[in-house]
């Protein structure tokens, strides 16, 4: 491969260790790890959690995807990112993401279940504030969770 586009150094903000913290009361912390593979062509999400608590919600205790992986990939033609992701309860989703200006949007149209995420990178690159939103007819969006993404390690 020669030469890395430079539209995928945009994603080198998220290259390290992450613990990920949803904002659901009694569900604890995953950690996510972010790394280039193939000579920097794609980024490597894996994200685990050792156990989900009890306290957590039932709805999360029965539907905890840990561990997930994602695999991001970039439109050179739009600039767009997709993202490949799949999870332990055996689910796969292709995600469209655009990553620029501090802002973090992935999102999915897909019948009966659309999803999207955004989320803004502070100012040191250290913390990552988003939100997930669900809409079963891609017009009436409802929360799903927020969470944020606080850097152990480059």
């Amino acid at each position: 491969m020669t030469g890395r586009h430079p539209a995928l150094a945009r994603l080198d903000v998220l290259v390290g260790r992450w613990t990920v913290q949803p904002k659901v009361e009694g569900v604890g912390t995953a950690r996510a790890e972010f790394g280039w593979q193939d000579d920097g062509a794609f980024l490597r999400q894996f994200t685990d959690a050792d156990s989900i608590p009890s306290t957590a919600p039932q709805a999360w205790q029965d539907n905890a995807p840990f561990p997930t992986t994602a695999l991001i990939g970039l439109d050179d033609a739009a600039e767009q990112f997709t993202m490949l992701y799949a999870d332990a309860r055996g689910v796969h989703r292709v995600y469209r993401m655009t990553f620029a200006d501090g802002m973090w949007r992935i999102w999915r149209d897909a019948p009966g279940f659309n999803q999207r995420f955004t989320a803004t990178v502070g100012a040191d690159g250290n913390r990552i504030d988003g939100r997930w939103e669900m809409s079963q007819d891609g017009a009436t969006w409802r929360p799903d969770f927020e969470l944020s993404y606080v850097r152990e390690t480059a």
